[in-house]
C-alpha cells in the first residue's frame, strides 16, 4: 500500500506503512552515500525532537498554534525522545543542504506520528503539516545546528564518565606502584630511575587535563541560533519565538541552552564544532602515547622491556604458541586514529563555508559524534579489560636500575661531569655495576655511594633534599693513598653545593602526584589539588557527566 505525496517536484508515492514523506524520499534516492542512515545517532534523533517539542510549546503559549495541533507535536516528540520511531529517521548523514533532508526527515515523522495521535491518516498535511505546523517559525539552518550542539553536548558528557574512570585506573595504579623503582628512560635510552606510580600518576593526569579542556569546548556549544530561521534575521518567526523557544529547549532538553549573542553569526559560525573537534582531537594524540607506552612497557616478555604485565585477553597468533599480545592498547590506538583524522575532516569543512552558512554540518556532526562516542567506549574499554589488571615485576625493575649506567648522573655534583662520563661509559662496555666502580676507584666512601646511589632516594630527589649531598671531593677517601691531581682540580674547581637550605617539595604521602590533586610541581593546573575536576566560573556541566560537580 502507498500513499501520494506533493512537493515543488511533482507527486511522488511513499509506502503507507512509514513515518517519513516525500522530501525523506528523495533524500534517500539522492544520498545514497555511507549507508549509515541518520537513526545511527540515537543522540541526535532525541535532540532533534526536543527541538520541536520546544518551538511547539512556544507556538503553544505564544497561541501562534492551534492548542490541539501544537499538543500532538509535542506528545509525538516526546515519544520520539523515549525511543520510538527511531528507525524511521533513515536519510544517509551525509547529505547536500546543510541538513535540510535530516530537518525535513524529523519533520515528517513528527508530523505523521502527530497527524495519528489526532486521529488522522498520514499524509493528510491539511490538518497537520511538516512544514506549516513542525518546522513554524525555523528553518534548518538553525533547527539542526541547534539539534546538533545538544547531541554533542551529550556525547561530551558520555566521554567525561568515560575519562573519569580511566583516570581513576590509572590513579589506582599509580597508588599501586608508589614504592616501585624502575628506570626511566629518554629517547628509548636509560635515563635516571624513578617510580613506577609517577609513571601511572602522570598518565592520570593526562586524563584530567584533556578532560578539562573537552568540558570548556562542550560549554561553548551552549549558544544557540535557535529562532534566526534562514541566516539569523528572524525573518517569518513569530514574534517572542526565538527567546520562548529557547527557554523551553533548556526545560525540555535539561541543558542550560542561551540564545546566541548574534544570530547572523552563531548561524554562519561553526567556532564551537572545531574547537569541541580541536580538543578531541589532542585527547586522542596523548591517548595513544599513553597506549604506546602501554605496549612498550609490556613488550617482551623475554626480550623486551617486560615491566609491566598486561591482562592476558585472547591468543594473540594462529601460528605461534603461547603468544599474547597487547590487544586493548592497540584497539585503543585505532580509535585515536579515527578521531585524528576525522578532526582533519572537520577541519576542511568548517573552512568550505560560504557567507552566511555552512553547508557542511552535517559531516562535522557525524565525525563529531563519531569521535566522542568511540574515545568514551576506548577509555572505558582501556581502563576495565587492561589498565585495571596490570602488574609488574619489582625485583625485575629494581635490578634493571642497579645494573643502569645512568646511576652515574647522581654523582655529578660529587666527583664532576667527566669523571661520572667514564664511569658510566666503563658500566657499559664492561657490565659492571657504577658502584662497584667507582668503590673501585676510591672516588667515594661506602656510605656515600649507599646514600647517593639509593635507588629509592634517586627515584624521589625532591624528598631527599634535606638532607645535604656530601661536598665535591677534593682528595682521595680517607685512607686510600691513590689521588690523581687532575681530578683533584677538576673537583676542587667546581662550585659548593648551596649552603642556603632547599625548599621542602615532599609530599606527606608516598606518592607525588595523586590523582585527585596535584604536588608543588604541578600546581600550575587549573584544578585544585583537592577537587579533581573544576567547572570554569560561569560553564555549566555537559549532561550524564559526573566528573564536573565541584567536589567529588
Amino acid at each position: 500500500m502507498r500513499r501520494e505525496e506533493r512537493d515543488l517536484i511533482g507527486v511522488r508515492e511513499v509506502p503507507e506503512d512509514v513515518y517519513w514523506g516525500i522530501h525523506t524520499l528523495r533524500a534517500l534516492e539522492n544520498f545514497p552515500l555511507t549507508g549509515i542512515p541518520l537513526s545511527s545517532h540515537p543522540e541526535l534523533v532525541v535532540a532533534l525532537a526536543a527541538v520541536k517539542e520546544a518551538a511547539a510549546l512556544a507556538h503553544m503559549e505564544l497561541g501562534t498554534l492551534p492548542g490541539e495541533r501544537a499538543g500532538a507535536v509535542v506528545a509525538a516528540c516526546r515519544e520520539i525522545r523515549a525511543g520510538r520511531l527511531h528507525d524511521q529517521f533513515v536519510v544517509d548523514v551525509f547529505q547536500g543542504g546543510a541538513g535540510t533532508s535530516a530537518n525535513m526527515n524529523a519533520n515528517e515523522v513528527v508530523a505523521n506520528r502527530a497527524l495519528e495521535i489526532l486521529g488522522h491518516p498520514r499524509g493528510c498535511y491539511e490538518h497537520l503539516h511538516p512544514n506549516d505546523d513542525v518546522n513554524r517559525s525555523q528553518s534548518t539552518n538553525d533547527a539542526y545546528p541547534t539539534a546538533a550542539k545538544l547531541a554533542l553536548y551529550a556525547s561530551a558528557g558520555r566521554l567525561l564518565d568515560a575519562m573519569t574512570v580511566l583516570r581513576d585506573a590509572f590513579g589506582d595504579r599509580g597508588g599501586r606502584f608508589a614504592k616501585t623503582v624502575k628506570l626511566g628512560r629518554t629517547q628509548l635510552q636509560d635515563a635516571v630511575p624513578m617510580t613506577l606510580g609517577r609513571e601511572f600518576d602522570a598518565f592520570a593526569l593526562t586524563v584530567r587535563d584533556d578532560a578539562e579542556l573537552i568540558g570548556l569546548a562542550a560549554a561553548s556549544l551552549l549558544e544557540v541560533n535557535l529562532g534566526g530561521t534562514a541566516i539569523g534575521t528572524g525573518l517569518n518567526a513569530d514574534e517572542g519565538f526565538a527567546r520562548l523557544a529557547v527557554t523551553h529547549l533548556e526545560t525540555v532538553a535539561s541543558v542550560p541552552v542561551r540564545p546566541a549573542r548574534d544570530l547572523v553569526e552563531s548561524t554562519q559560525g561553526i567556532g564551537g564544532f572545531v574547537r569541541l573537534s580541536g580538543s578531541l582531537r589532542q585527547f586522542a594524540v596523548r591517548l595513544s602515547k599513553i597506549c604506546n607506552d602501554l605496549r612498550l612497557l609490556a613488550s617482551g616478555p623475554g626480550a623486551g622491556l617486560g615491566e609491566i604485565r598486561l591482562p592476558e585477553l585472547q591468543a594473540g597468533s594462529s601460528i605461534m604458541p603461547g603468544k599474547v599480545n597487547p590487544v586493548m592498547p592497540e584497539a585503543v590506538n585505532q580509535v585515536c586514529f579515527d578521531v585524528i583524522g576525522a578532526d582533519a575532516a572537520v577541519c576542511a569543512a568548517a573552512q568550505a563555508g560560504q557567507l552566511q552558512l555552512n553547508a557542511f554540518e552535517p559531516l562535522m556532526v557525524h565525525h563529531l559524534l563519531n569521535s566522542a562516542n568511540r574515545l568514551a567506549a576506548a577509555c572505558r574499554l582501556l581502563a576495565e579489560r587492561c589498565v585495571t589488571g596490570i602488574e609488574t615485576d619489582e625485583e625485575r625493575l629494581r635490578a634493571l636500575v642497579e645494573r643502569s649506567a645512568g646511576l652515574a648522573t647522581a654523582l655529578n655534583p660529587v666527583i664532576g661531569y667527566q669523571r661520572s662520563t667514564s664511569l658510566a661509559r666503563e658500566c657499559r662496555e664492561s657490565g659492571i655495576p657504577v658502584r662497584e666502580l667507582a668503590a673501585r676507584d676510591g672516588l667515594l666512601t661506602d656510605g656515600e655511594l649507599d646514600e647517593l646511589l639509593d635507588p629509592w632516594r634517586l627515584a624521589r630527589p625532591c624528598q631527599a633534599r634535606s638532607r645535604r649531598a656530601p661536598p665535591p671531593r677534593t682528595g682521595p677517601p680517607p685512607g686510600n693513598s691513590r689521588s690523581s691531581p687532575s681530578a683533584t682540580t677538576r673537583a676542587g674547581s667546581r662550585p659548593s653545593p648551596r649552603s642556603s637550605p632547599s625548599p621542602d617539595w615532599s609530599a606527606p604521602s608516598p606518592r607525588t602526584t595523586t590523582c585527585t590533586g596535584t604536588s608543588s610541581a604541578t600546581t600550575s593546573s587549573p584544578a585544585s589539588s583537592s577537587t579533581a575536576w573544576r567547572r570554569p566560573s560561569g560553564s555549566p556541566p555537559p549532561p550524564c557527566s559526573s566528573v564536573w560537580p565541584s567536589a567529588r
